[in-house]
Order: C-alpha cells, then structure tokens, then sequence
C-alpha cells in the first residue's frame, strides 16, 4: 500500500484537477490537505473579500470530497512547517501539488520541498494546471521567451492540440481517497481573524457551483463578447477572473468551449484567455517584473511624488466621472470592469504622473481577482514600462473613453450618484457647465462633486514629455 498527499492552493476544485489525479492513479490511499496560510493571511486587511471567498470554495472543496469517499483537512499556519509536520503524521510518501509561478510561491515551494524530503525522502511532485501552456512550452524559434503577444499567441495556437485540453478523470481513480483518523470543521471567519465580506455586492456566487453557473450565464452571451466586453453598464464580461484566479473553475474546459465554438466572440475570449497564459510566462522567465519595469530604459522615469493624487484616485475623487466610478467599483465590489482597469491606470500614471507600482499595489489589495501575473503585465501595458505595452505616446483621454464606452452615464450614476441628476451632455465632463447649470442640476461643483484634479491636455503634454528623455 502506497499514500500521498494532495496539496490544493490555488485549485480549489475536485474535477479536472491535476495533482489529485496523477495521486489517485500512482497511489492506494491519497489524503488531501489546505492550508490557511498564516505568513499570507497576517499580510491582509481584516476586511479583504478574498478570504470569504477562498473559505467558502474550500468548504465546497470538502463537502465534495466527503461525497467521493475523502475528506479535506483544514489547517492554519506556514506551509513550510504543516505540509511536512502532515506528511511526516501521515507517513506518506509523496506530496503532490499543482504548480504556482509567482517569485514567493516558488520560494514557498523550494522550502516545503526541502523539508519534507528530509522526511523519510518523501517526493514532491509539482503539475500544470492554472494554464495551458507554462514555462518553456511556448517558445521562439531562437528558443527564447516572446516578449510581444502576437507572435506568442500565433505560436500558443500551432501548438495547441486536443491532447491540452484533454479532463483529467479525477472520478475514475475516486475510491483511492483516504479519510485521516480526525478532521476538524473548516475555521469560521471570524476564527482566521477576518470579517464577513459583502460578496453579493457584486454579485459573486463562490466555489465550483458559482463558478459553473456564472460559465453556463456566459455561454449564453458569448456571441456578443467581442461587442459587449468593452462596456461596463452592460454585462457583457465572462465575470470568471475571481474563480480562473482560485481554480474553482477548469482553465482547459473555458479554452476548450472557447477553442470549439466559432464567432468573433469566441475568437476574442480566446484570446484573452492566451493572454492570461502570455503574462504567467512572462512573470516566469522575468521575476524582475515584480519589482521593476519590463524595458530597463524605462527605470529611468521619475514619476511625480503626489500622495494628494493618489488620495484622490484611490477613493474615486478625480473629478474625471468615468475615473471615480471605476475606482468607486473598486472599493465597493473588489471588481473592476476590464476597461476601466486600463482608463484607470493610464489615468493614474499618464495624468497624474505617479508610479505605476503604487496603483498595481492598490490593486493588489483590493481586487477580488488579484492575480500577480495578470496584474503586473495589465499595469505595465497601460504605464508603457512593459512587454507589448501600449506606447508611451498612447494616452487615453478619460473624457472621450467615457463618452465612448459609457454614452448615456448609466455606469456612472451608479457609482457616483452626487451628479445623477446630470444631463448626459455633462455626464463625461461636469465641468463643463456653468454656475446657472449647476444649480439647475441641484450639483455645486467642488462642493457635491470635485472639480478636475488635473487638466488632461496639461497633463498629456508633461508625460509627453517625461517619456521622452528616456525612450529607446
């Protein structure tokens, strides 16, 4: 008789799920294991979503493994320590887990391997799982990473085959999952030291039932993709990035729906999904993206120490309307419409001049979908720092994407009621009017609504100007 542990992270799901597959096949007995990570979880606001969110897919986790005959154990504490200290308990002899390719996580992961195989020589086996293609699956004909999207997405799409699509029948090998002498109830939230978070602000079913309702909703509206998507008052997104970020959905059966169906939609949310895949290669063969720009020449930039603006930007008080109520979307749901993550970010880096690592941080913390890999290379793009980023000369005007892909304000009054009553002939640009309009409207500007915190024509032209001693 042969045991094994499964490790589930960032794959919260008990189908198509490639570490519990390959375990339950090698293995008699296969235990699994989460772990609330305490060195993480010490790090976060004690109101973050995330963790409400990750609690309620890792109770699904278990009440499904319950239903194949397993059991998951719940533990709190460092990975470094409870994976082995379980292991060793368990006398297994093998770990298995599916890969991560954040610079900490594979830190993470070289420690706990360490450590156990200081246990009786027990293995650690790491599989794919978050992505179809990693590492160096895709690679130029020179055999180095790509640096710019088409050409990797022409070449994710050669090599792309049937056989990485391919369900892993996690069902098949069911009766190999073992059930521990004890375990414990899964932690309440207030016992990990978080608050209930609003998750039906947004609203967000949770786990692998959320995430297959949300899957089915979109099929349905998948054909209107490529015209919806860019729109926020329509639902026109797959609203999946929160479960594709905590794998309660399979990132092979989207590409696959996606892959099988024909249509300018289908074509475009493929592609999207390639661009997932092209960010985590990037992070992977570049970890200096975590901290630096992509382009080397572009750490010469000298952003503007402006703590007022980015005040202002981060509770939505710009006096750009489209701005605020992106930001304002932020900090109620913990999700930002695709668009305006790129309004936004160019807003704050190409307007106001501040760094782009002080908005992809705030990003960081307040994005119920916050993914490194997709974060860093989204705010890259939009500052012109990183790979295939948008150039440098490229600034978007916040009034004209607001008049474009806001027309009637219906987003924006959602999220900034104070000028609700506003014409749409303002809506995208209050100030605009004059006192007598003003007070027609019932809004006093600086007073119910800021005034512009910046002019974006001045504002233009000084980063026309900031990146024009350093480009290459």
């Amino acid at each position: 008789m042969t045991s094994a542990l499964v490790w589930f992270r960032r794959d919260l799901r008990t189908y198509d799920h490639a570490a519990l597959f390959h375990a339950l096949k090698a293995h008699d007995q296969v235990y699994c294991v989460f772990v609330f990570d305490s060195t993480m979880l010490a790090k976060l606001p004690r109101s973050d979503r995330r963790v409400e969110f990750i609690l309620r897919a890792v109770v699904e986790v278990a009440e499904a493994l319950r239903r194949m005959g397993g059991a998951l154990i719940i533990l709190q504490g460092d990975p470094c320590d409870e994976i082995p200290k379980l292991a060793a308990r368990l006398g297994v002899q093998a770990v298995y887990a599916n890969r991560d390719y954040e610079p900490a996580a594979l830190q993470r992961d070289a420690a706990v391997e360490g450590n156990i195989r200081r246990l009786a020589e027990v293995e650690f086996f790491l599989f794919k799982d978050q992505v179809i293609f990693d590492c160096d699956e895709v690679l130029t004909q020179q055999r180095t990473p790509f640096s710019v999207f088409t050409p990797y997405k022409n070449a994710w799409l050669k090599r792309l085959s049937p056989f990485y699509l391919q369900a892993y029948p996690v069902e098949r090998y069911a009766a190999h999952l073992a059930i521990p002498d004890a375990v414990l109830p899964a932690p309440t939230l207030s016992e990990l030291g978080f608050l209930p978070a609003d998750l039906a602000s947004l609203p967000l079913p949770t786990g692998m039932r959320g995430a297959r309702r949300l899957f089915l909703a979109f099929t349905e509206r998948l054909d209107h993709y490529a015209s919806d998507r860019d729109f926020p008052a329509v639902n026109g997104t797959s609203t999946l990035s929160a479960h594709l970020r905590f794998g309660t959905v399979s990132i092979r059966q989207l590409t696959g729906y996606a892959q099988s169906q024909s249509g300018r939609g289908a074509a475009t949310w493929l592609s999207e999904l390639i661009w997932r895949d092209f960010y985590h290669m990037i992070l992977w063969h570049h970890p200096h993206v975590v901290t630096q720009a992509f382009k080397p020449a572009m750490e010469t930039l000298v952003w503007d120490d402006a703590p007022d603006l980015l005040a202002a930007w981060q509770q939505g008080k710009t006096g750009y309307p489209l701005v605020d109520a992106a930001m304002r979307q932020l900090m109620h749901t913990g999700f930002m419409h695709n668009r305006l993550r790129m309004v936004t970010a160019s807003f704050l880096t190409k307007d106001l001049g501040v760094d782009w690592r002080l908005g992809e941080r705030w990003f960081a913390e307040k994005l119920l979908d916050f993914d490194l890999a997709a974060n860093n290379g989204g705010w890259q793009w939009a500052a012109s720092t990183g790979c295939d980023a948008q150039p440098w000369f490229r600034i978007f005007n916040p009034v004209t994407q607001s008049e474009k892909f806001d027309p009637q304000g219906h987003f924006i009054r959602r999220y900034v009621p104070e000028i609700l009553s506003l014409p749409n002939q303002f809506i995208h640009a209050p100030w605009k009017m004059n006192a007598s309009q003003q007070a027609a409207c019932g809004v006093l500007l600086g007073r119910d609504y800021p005034l512009p915190v910046v002019d974006h024509a001045v504002a233009r032209e000084r980063t026309l100007q900031r990146f024009s001693t350093v480009r290459k």
